[in-house]
């Protein structure tokens, strides 16, 4: 099993009929690490709230496997709730065994700092017009269930996934526009609260790079892109992609 010291997740969305469930307990079925961070909108409240008919067996086994993290793995498990777990706010900050549920955290590691926030507070449609959020969020459904089918013409024809909806979403003009925002406020946090960087997601859109000496880093999601940010025993980040690292993982198997 791969070893990372610190893995960070978000937006897996459990609730959604678009949630990569299989494959995020695929993943972390696959590896061992000392912290694990769940970076918001891990359960996706208001889609539970329209209908519970999506929630399977294979939701609950995505537990039983972070259980099996921190009885085996004595994993820490930070869980950050995001706007579409907010239904946690009224049990934060709650600590059990090895699982802490909080509205913000700051990592410590490898000698760096980093502020780590789901990112919702500086989503001001999210937080101060929560009707529109809803209304976007059904768009957001739209162009999903457009992304399943496109993948299931693909699979037809032999070929991989292809995330059809992301690449839509950055292509708009005013989404990337959004996003370079949503950025640069981020990091101007980092320095208000005097950290080296800033962990997020939210927007579904994996990053690693440097505002000047703040270390932006976001770890995309398990609804579209199929994403995770880790680090290794030297503290670098880095970005891992699902089907990448399962077919490096299945040729390791195969050469042993």
């Amino acid at each position: 099993m791969k070893y990372y010291p610190v893995v960070v997740l978000s937006d897996i969305h459990l609730g959604s009929e678009y949630s990569k469930i299989k494959e995020v307990s695929a993943f972390l079925s696959a590896i061992r690490c000392d912290v694990l961070i769940l970076n918001g909108d891990i359960i996706d409240g208001w889609q539970l709230q329209k209908s519970s008919r999506h929630w399977s067996h294979e939701h609950t086994y995505f537990f039983k496997v972070l259980m099996h993290l921190m009885e085996e793995g004595n994993t820490r498990i930070i869980y950050v709730r995001g706007n579409h777990d907010d239904f946690l706010d009224k049990l934060l900050p709650f600590r059990f065994s090895n699982i802490v549920l909080v509205k913000e955290y700051m990592l410590e590691s490898c000698g760096r700092s980093y502020y780590v926030t789901h990112g919702d507070i500086f989503d001001t449609v999210t937080v101060r017009m929560r009707w529109l959020a809803r209304l976007g969020d059904c768009g957001y459904s739209l162009l999903l269930l457009l992304n399943k089918y496109y993948n299931r013409y693909r699979m037809r024809r032999g070929k991989s996934y292809y995330s059809f909806s992301a690449k839509v979403k950055h292509k708009i003009k005013r989404a990337v526009s959004y996003i370079s925002d949503f950025e640069n406020q981020l990091v101007e946090l980092a320095k208000i609260k005097s950290a080296d960087g800033v962990i997020c997601g939210h927007i579904h859109h994996a990053a690693n790079r440097f505002y000047g000496d703040i270390h932006y880093l976001n770890s995309g999601d398990w609804v579209e892109s199929m994403t995770a940010l880790v680090q290794d025993t030297e503290g670098n980040w880095e970005i891992l992609e699902y089907a990448d690292f399962m077919k490096c993982e299945y040729s390791q198997i195969v050469v042993a």
